[in-house]
């Protein structure tokens, strides 16, 4: 697999971004942390008992919302494969020094053995944790900026995402937006991208392990697909954005 130094940095991912939105070509950039390891591990290279004595399995199970999951779910496992092999860039964890607070047995080495099962060899990868980093960056805002948006988010975030991006610092254009809770969501939530395809440009996603699927399905569209991972709530909960950052949202957080 890709040694970490010669994974995109921060500023290479921008530059492709922006290129895809100054040319209007179908662009994603989709993450794979721990949970979606999780997810793809299900009788791949972990059997369904192993990865259901897992900590972030048992939390998906006892609440709903909690990651917009319920296992097993093969559809899911199924449908993140697909989205990889097909996304513009792919996030994925470092070998050394990662920054992902799990243990290291579930961030690159199982990054590492679902993609060999599955024969997964992303176009262009990154950190998975671009999306904190672009949060705290002027010239990312600056980048989508009278461009029409599209927010996927839970529906406790999704009023307070956008008036605080409707507004200084960030002045964005946010033309829609749609809830997203769980997976059983997920067709519904496809044929709402698909009709409204014409009516925004670029959907930031925050919609835990879904909203891998949601970005790439995005650029199919046309559109430009960002899965933006907890940065819309921590930009809410001032842990993150221009304004502010944490140990979990900061310009070094990441080369």
């Amino acid at each position: 697999m890709i040694p970490d130094e010669q994974l995109l940095t921060v500023d290479q991912v921008l530059k492709k971004l922006k290129q895809a939105i100054e040319k209007k070509k179908p662009f994603s950039l989709v993450r794979v942390g721990d949970g979606e390891n999780i997810i793809l591990a299900q009788n791949s290279v972990m059997t369904m008992p192993e990865v259901m004595e897992e900590k972030w399995a048992r939390n998906a199970n006892k609440d709903r919302d909690n990651k917009g999951v319920t296992l097993p779910n093969i559809t899911l496992r199924d449908q993140m494969v697909d989205a990889i092999k097909k996304a513009s860039i792919v996030g994925i964890p470092f070998y050394k020094n990662d920054p992902i607070l799990t243990e290291d047995r579930l961030k690159r080495p199982l990054t590492d053995r679902v993609f060999k099962h599955f024969e997964i060899t992303p176009k262009m990868c990154c950190h998975t944790f671009v999306n904190r980093v672009f949060a705290q960056r002027s010239d990312f805002w600056k980048a989508l900026q009278g461009k029409r948006i599209l927010i996927i988010t839970k529906d406790k975030w999704s009023d307070k995402v956008t008036q605080t991006l409707r507004k200084k610092p960030y002045n964005l254009n946010v033309t829609m937006s749609t809830t997203f809770h769980h997976h059983d969501q997920m067709a519904n939530t496809l044929a709402f991208i698909e009709a409204n395809k014409g009516n925004y440009d670029i959907a930031l996603i925050s919609c835990g392990v879904n909203a891998l699927i949601l970005a790439q399905k995005v650029a199919e569209t046309g559109n430009i697909g960002i899965d933006f991972g907890k940065s819309l709530m921590y930009i809410v909960q001032k842990k993150a954005g221009l304004n502010h950052f944490s140990r979990g949202a900061n310009k070094g957080l990441i080369p």
